[in-house]
C-alpha cells in the first residue's frame, strides 16, 4: 500500500524556517503523481497548502507564495516543504498527500495521506 511518512515539523519563532521532509514507498511510479502540502488548523478547513506536479510545475496558496518552495527528489522518493518567514497564522498540522491517476493535482484529486506533522509559530 502507499506509505506517506512526514518528518521535519516543529516549534519555531516568527520569521523562522522549516524544511518538512515527505518520503513515500508503497507504489512503482511515484514520480508520475501530483504530490502535496496540505495543512490545518482547529476550526479551519484544510488548505491545499502546495503541490508539484509529474512535469515539476508548482502551484501555491496564495497565503504561502513568496514564502515557501515545494520540491521533490525521485530519486529518493522525497517530497519537500521549504518555510521560510514563518508566521504564527502557518500554525497548523502540516500533511504530506499523494494525487490519484487522473494527472489533475486539485484537492479533489488527493487520496493518499500522511499522518501529518506539527508546526508552531510563535509570535
Amino acid at each position: 500500500q502507499v506509505q506517506l511518512v512526514e518528518s521535519g515539523g516543529g516549534s519555531v519563532q516568527a520569521g523562522g524556517s522549516l524544511r518538512l521532509s515527505c518520503t513515500a514507498s508503497g507504489y512503482t511510479y511515484s514520480s508520475r503523481y501530483c504530490m502535496g502540502w496540505f495543512r490545518q488548523s482547529p476550526g479551519k478547513e484544510r488548505e491545499r497548502v502546495a503541490a508539484i506536479n509529474r512535469a515539476g510545475s508548482t502551484t501555491y496558496a496564495d497565503s504561502v507564495k513568496g514564502r515557501f518552495t515545494i520540491s521533490k527528489d525521485n530519486a529518493k522518493n522525497t517530497l519537500y516543504l521549504q518555510m521560510n518567514s514563518l508566521k504564527p497564522e502557518d500554525t497548523a498540522m502540516y500533511y504530506c498527500a499523494r494525487a490519484g491517476s487522473s494527472g489533475f493535482c486539485y484537492a479533489a484529486d488527493f487520496v493518499y495521506w500522511g499522518q501529518g506533522t506539527q508546526v508552531t509559530v510563535s509570535s
